[in-house]
């Protein structure tokens, strides 16, 4: 969200007087000190990236106080996601009340995911679809490097490891399944995962990796600088992408989808969400439920046959030109501007 939020920054200050103001430590001292810094700024009006709980309260405090109107921008359904990470029937109210609360007092929602601009008007809510982007000259490569067919495989993911409870699972799980299926599938052409994040998953993929006999050959990286992305992308053949066909899913554009992209990276992505809008039906495999433990299986027969037929797995140029196409920034911006100059000529009429 700081990428994004920069990105929009950096573009739109032409034309708007622009404070990025970050939650900084717990949720609670957080608030007061985002709300002294709006004080100290005086907008005319806030955009909160996330619907989290800490920016929502600042914005809507400030709202109260000065009727400085808000928008949220949001990327996921956080009472299923709530739901899926365990939290407690407490807690559940607590995420519901906060969504109710942020739909209802923000000027404008702004989704990440046009599934979710769906599901909102639904329920009577009207939402600007502005998707996850990048900056595409950041991430195409300059000169693509040649793929070797007798070197091992490359397969990999960025994401943070979260341990999802209810399901058992984690961003990751299926990278470390495939690698493990490929062993036998493709003796003559060995794949290597690495997997670029952190989170409370990482150690159990670690301990699954050792009993599936595949320790060595994942490399867990880590979280690394966001500048270091691309280089990292660079050295991918396939690129993986997987959201559940659900709710949780289904509204997200998934933030890494459009670096895969920009950096021309051959993409194997779940028929989920925009993935399944965008991608080409040769970079898209189903995934059925919440939980697909036959997901991975699909993967290794995609891959398998990717390699038997020589698939040339070098930079692809109509993956950026998908990224230029849907997730460019400086396409975003102007969509964002548009949002921003009619939520102000909005307030500027209500003051007349």
């Amino acid at each position: 969200m700081g990428e994004r939020a920069m990105a929009f920054a950096s573009r739109l200050r032409s034309e708007f007087d622009i404070r990025l103001v970050y939650r900084s430590g717990g949720t609670l001292p957080a608030v007061p000190r985002m709300l002294r810094e709006l004080f100290a700024f005086g907008p005319a009006i806030c955009y909160v990236f996330d619907m989290a709980a800490a920016g929502v309260a600042a914005a809507g405090a400030y709202r109260h106080l000065t009727r400085t109107p808000f928008i949220v921008d949001t990327g996921d359904a956080i009472v299923d996601l709530g739901r899926a990470l365990g939290r407690g029937p407490l807690g559940i109210f607590a995420t519901r009340g906060l969504e109710t609360y942020a739909l209802r007092a923000a000027s404008k929602i702004v989704v990440r995911g046009s599934y979710h601009q769906i599901l909102l008007a639904r329920r009577g809510v009207r939402a600007e679809f502005i998707p996850d982007g990048v900056q595409i000259d950041q991430f195409e490569p300059t000169s693509p490097t040649p793929r070797d067919p007798n070197q091992p495989l490359t397969i990999g993911l960025v994401g943070s490891t979260v341990w999802v409870p209810a399901r058992q699972t984690c961003y990751g799980w299926e990278l470390v399944e495939l690698v493990k299926l490929l062993k036998d599938r493709l003796p003559d052409r060995p794949a290597r995962g690495v997997l670029i994040g952190d989170g409370s998953g990482l150690e159990i993929l670690r301990r699954r990796s050792q009993e599936f006999g595949v320790a060595d050959r994942i490399d867990f990286v880590g979280r690394i600088p966001y500048d270091e992305l691309p280089a990292h992308l660079n050295r991918f053949d396939i690129c993986l992408s997987t959201q559940t066909d659900d709710a949780i899913g289904r509204v997200r554009t998934t933030g890494k989808l459009p670096l895969y992209l920009a950096a021309g990276r051959f993409i194997l992505a779940s028929r989920v969400g925009e993935a399944a809008r965008i991608l080409p039906p040769e970079m898209l495999v189903e995934f059925r439920g919440s939980i697909d433990p036959d997901y991975p299986a699909r993967l290794a027969e995609r891959v398998t046959d990717l390699v038997l037929k020589g698939f040339d797995f070098t930079h692809r140029p109509e993956c950026t030109s998908l990224a230029r196409e849907h997730f460019e920034y400086d396409r975003l911006a102007y969509r964002l501007a548009l949002v921003l100059r009619q939520a102000i000529f909005n307030l500027n009429k209500a003051m007349q």
